[in-house]
């Protein structure tokens, strides 16, 4: 087979420029000004990476892919049955109102008991699962960033890691949205805490099978109060990433995160890619894939995702949004109007500010 045919077009127009130039170069000035035109042509084949289709319905694990993919695909079922838990999730505010307002009555406050004690088990397993989905994404990362090839060509060349990556993503936005609305999963614990310490103090025994213990307690408590915790452990677990990998340059993981966001722009905006998803539900799938990696990015860039230099059109991201009915993209605007690190920076243009309508 002619070794010419498993080279892409880009690439064939590269080495085509490339040498073009380099007959055109005098002597004494070829080396410096073919490395400037290397460097400008790779930056211009990377900065249009994201123009190709990433199978976020299909794409299927290669033999290379297949010891990651099982793994992180083991985390991802586990992920859907959190969230049909979370979902379901009523909390005990009545029985926790009763028992407030009836202090003196034991069976009132056993009934309370009763209620918090299985709803803060689920809670226990919500926050340990957080954990497993941080391990699963620090396994992405180490495939995705690995050098010897571009994001793009990772991206390109391991959609199903990709997709999975993806997927962690989506969990995570859904899951602090369903989070966010419900008051009830801080009151449970609140009540769960101050019952405990109670029974502590009065040396009452509680069922030691679901106790949480007070380190425990305290690990939680600051994931709950957090406003969109899932998003939280994925930011400090990337960032955690990049500092205990110095080995890896960080634009291994900023390139990749940037590159996911284009791919995500360009297929909402491309009717060619847009009408090859199946599902309408793969629009939002994208919208949510691209806010994810926007702030992932804005808290492990140095200079965060807003500026002119970032590597994210941040003004044709939030464009695609706001093109969206506004029922659907609210909630991924207001994730990126309060849990972006660097959106408040003075080297965030005003336009963009006012796109996102931030004063």
């Amino acid at each position: 087979m002619c070794p010419y045919l498993a080279v892409n077009s880009r690439q064939l127009l590269f080495f085509f420029l490339v040498k073009v130039f380099h007959c055109r170069c005098t002597e004494q000035h070829s080396q410096t000004s073919m490395g400037n035109l290397i460097k400008v042509l790779s930056r211009d084949i990377d900065n249009n990476g994201g123009n190709f289709f990433l199978d976020f319905e299909n794409a299927q694990p290669s033999p290379a892919e297949r010891q990651v993919w099982e793994e992180v695909n083991e985390v991802l079922t586990e992920a859907l049955v959190v969230l049909t838990e979370l979902q379901a999730y009523s909390g005990a505010g009545e029985e926790i109102r009763q028992a407030i307002q009836r202090p003196g009555e034991e069976r009132v406050q056993e009934q309370a008991w009763a209620a918090v004690v299985p709803l803060v088990g689920k809670l226990k397993k919500f926050y340990q699962f957080s954990l497993k989905l941080e391990c699963s994404l620090r396994s992405l990362l180490v495939a995705l960033t690995r050098s010897g090839s571009s994001p793009t060509q990772h991206l390109e060349q391991e959609q199903a890691l990709a997709r999975q990556f993806a997927q962690i993503l989506h969990f995570t936005l859904r899951f602090d949205e369903l989070k966010m609305t419900n008051p009830a999963i801080q009151n449970d614990f609140s009540y769960y805490r101050r019952t405990i310490s109670r029974m502590r103090i009065n040396n009452l025994s509680a069922d030691e099978g679901n106790e949480v213990n007070n380190e425990l307690a305290n690990r939680m408590s600051l994931f709950y109060a957090n406003a969109t915790p899932m998003l939280k452990t994925l930011s400090d677990g990337t960032t955690k990433f990049v500092s205990d990998n110095p080995e890896v340059p960080i634009e291994n993981t900023t390139d990749c995160l940037s590159t996911m966001a284009c791919v995500c722009k360009v297929m909402l905006e491309t009717p060619e890619y847009r009408s090859r998803f199946a599902s309408d539900e793969t629009i939002l799938f994208c919208l949510r894939v691209m806010v994810g990696v926007i702030i992932l990015y804005d808290y492990v860039h140095p200079a965060g995702a807003f500026v002119k230099t970032s590597g994210i059109d941040m003004k044709g991201c939030i464009r695609v949004l706001k093109e969206q009915p506004p029922s659907s993209v609210e909630g991924l605007l207001n994730a990126l109007r309060y849990t972006t690190k660097h959106l408040n920076d003075d080297t965030t243009s005003k336009q963009i500010r006012n796109m996102l309508q931030v004063n």
